[in-house]
C-alpha cells in the first residue's frame, strides 16, 4: 500500500473548506475550519475507541478534505489519540498543523488532575513528541486548571518560564494559552509570545467577546473549544428554526456563526464519525444572511 501522504496527492481536495477562509497560527497560515480530537478516545476522553479503524477513517478524511490544523493532547486517552493520529496520518503531509496541550494529568480511574511542575510540563512535551512520532510540537497550549468549572486566576509565570526554555530548546516552536481569563492572557503576553487562546465559546456560551476582538486586533487566533456545546450540544428552538430555513444542520449553523463572528476565530469541532465530519466541514460554504445572523446573535441573551 502507498505511504499515505502520498494517497493524499491523488485525493480531490472538498472545496467547501476553502471558504471558510484562513488566518495565521504562528508561523503557519492555517484554513480556518479544522478538526478537534478529543473525541477519538474512549468514553469520558479516557481509554481506548470502540472502533479503532473509524478512528483512522475519520482524520484520513478530515486531512483529504482539506483539513490542516489538528487539535489534540496526549492527556487524552492518556496516549490513546496521539498515538492514533501517528498512525492515520505519519508520516505527515507538508503544511498539516498539529496544535496539543499539556497542564493535566489522569489518574487510574480518568479524572482529571493539574500537572503544573517543572518535570510534569517536560515528561508531557516530551509524551506528545514520543506518541506523535515527531521532533518538535507545532503548537503547545499550557492548558489551566486553577478553576473546577471554568477559568480562574493564578499566575502563569512558572509554568510558562518552562514551556519557554523548552522553546529555545527547539522542542515546540509556538505557545498558546488553554482556559484563561483576561489578566492571565495579558500576563502570558508579557512573558513570552502567544499565537492562540483556546476557550469555551459557541453560539451560547459568549464570555469572551470583548477577549476574541482585542486578540483579532493583534493579529492572535482564537479557537473555541467546545463549538457546538461539547458533552451537552447546542439546544435552540431559534437555532433550529434558522437551520430549516438555510436547509442545514443546527450544527452547521452554529459552526458558520462562529466563522462569521470574527475573522481570527480557528474552528476544531469534533467527532468520530465521518458522516457528522462531512457535515461540520460543509458549514463553510453555508452562507448566513444579516437577518439570520441578528436572530442568532440574540440566543445568548435570550437564554440569559
Amino acid at each position: 500500500m502507498m505511504p499515505f501522504e502520498n494517497q493524499i496527492q491523488l485525493c480531490v481536495t472538498d472545496t467547501s473548506i476553502e471558504k471558510a477562509g484562513l488566518f495565521r497560527l504562528g508561523s503557519r497560515t492555517v484554513k480556518r475550519l479544522g478538526y478537534g480530537a478529543m473525541q477519538l478516545a474512549g468514553p469520558g476522553v479516557f481509554g481506548p475507541p470502540k472502533d479503532r479503524e473509524a478512528a483512522v477513517a475519520v482524520l484520513r478524511e478530515a486531512v483529504m478534505r482539506g483539513v490542516d490544523h489538528i487539535d489534540t493532547s496526549d492527556f487524552y486517552g492518556p496516549h490513546v489519540t496521539n498515538q492514533i493520529i501517528r498512525e492515520a496520518l505519519a508520516p505527515y503531509p507538508a503544511g498539516l498543523t498539529l496544535v496539543t496541550k499539556v497542564g493535566a494529568r489522569r489518574d487510574e480511574k480518568g479524572a482529571w488532575h493539574p500537572a503544573f511542575s517543572r518535570d510534569e510540563l517536560i515528561q508531557a512535551v516530551h509524551d506528545n513528541l514520543r506518541n506523535l512520532g515527531i521532533e518538535v510540537l507545532d503548537v503547545v497550549n499550557l492548558r489551566l486548571m486553577f478553576g473546577a468549572h471554568g477559568p480562574a486566576e493564578g499566575s502563569l509565570e512558572v509554568p510558562l518560564t518552562v514551556l519557554a526554555e523548552l522553546q529555545q530548546q527547539g522542542l515546540i516552536r509556538h505557545i498558546g494559552l488553554s482556559n484563561v481569563t483576561p489578566t492571565q492572557v495579558r500576563e502570558a503576553r508579557r512573558l513570552c509570545e502567544i499565537v492562540c487562546v483556546q476557550n469555551h465559546y459557541n453560539l451560547v456560551h459568549r464570555g469572551d467577546d470583548e477577549l476574541i476582538d482585542d486578540l483579532g486586533g493583534d493579529g492572535i487566533a482564537y479557537v473555541p473549544f467546545f463549538p457546538l456545546g461539547g458533552f451537552s450540544p447546542l439546544q435552540s428552538s431559534v437555532l433550529t428554526e434558522m437551520a430549516g430555513l438555510l436547509g442545514a444542520t443546527p450544527m452547521q449553523v452554529a459552526i458558520a456563526w462562529l466563522l462569521h463572528r470574527a475573522p481570527n476565530i480557528l474552528l476544531i469541532p469534533g467527532t468520530s464519525s465521518v458522516v457528522h465530519l462531512r457535515e461540520n466541514l460543509g458549514a463553510a460554504a453555508l452562507h448566513l444572511p444579516d437577518d439570520i445572523r441578528t436572530r442568532l446573535d440574540r440566543i445568548a441573551t435570550d437564554s440569559a
